[in-house]
């Protein structure tokens, strides 16, 4: 019995940095998919009501401020909404331009010919998803990007892969 805790201590010892790096990790790629289903969510809803819907972030580049909602941009109805956090509490999400919190798409699923929101503000191009250094090294961080292109693509691609030809490279 003795001989069994010890070897388990000592699996413990070698294969928790390994498993926290892993959770880490993990948390960096739910909220990646969370955010990315919120914004196919606004242009799927755009499609089907006819009207413009916005995809809009709760509180971007805090940590652990994944929330966002989907509402319709004249009305303001929400349609769905997560709450700061869910999926991944240690998570920041960085949106391109620096100021942007919304994307737009008209009743065709794309983004306005202006890349601007109703209320004039700049549209959502890029967010990128990782989490603090403090957390998780940045050489041990599998980092992600979601890319929203004019036409209303949504992708979601890993930044630090270069390789052209690969899939998973933005």
């Amino acid at each position: 019995m003795a001989v069994a805790l010890v070897i388990l201590a000592i699996l413990l010892t070698f294969g928790m940095p390994s498993f926290s790096e892993w959770i880490q990790n993990a948390q960096i790629r739910t909220a990646s998919e969370t955010v990315m289903t919120g914004i196919q969510l606004a242009r799927n809803e755009a499609v089907k009501r006819n009207t413009a819907v916005e995809f809009v972030l709760g509180n971007p580049g805090a940590q652990g401020g994944t929330g966002w909602t989907v509402r319709e941009a004249a009305s303001g109805t929400i349609i769905q909404q997560t709450t700061a956090g869910e999926g991944s509490r240690n998570a920041i999400l960085t949106p391109t331009p620096g100021d942007a919190t919304t994307i737009t798409f008209n009743s065709l699923g794309r983004l306005p010919v202006a890349m601007l929101n109703l209320d004039g503000s700049s549209i959502i191009t890029r967010i990128n998803v990782d989490v603090p250094e403090s957390v998780l090294a940045a050489d041990k961080s599998n980092d992600m990007r979601i890319t929203i292109s004019t036409g209303g693509q949504i992708r979601l691609c890993d930044p630090h892969i270069s390789a052209t030809g690969d899939p998973r490279s933005c």
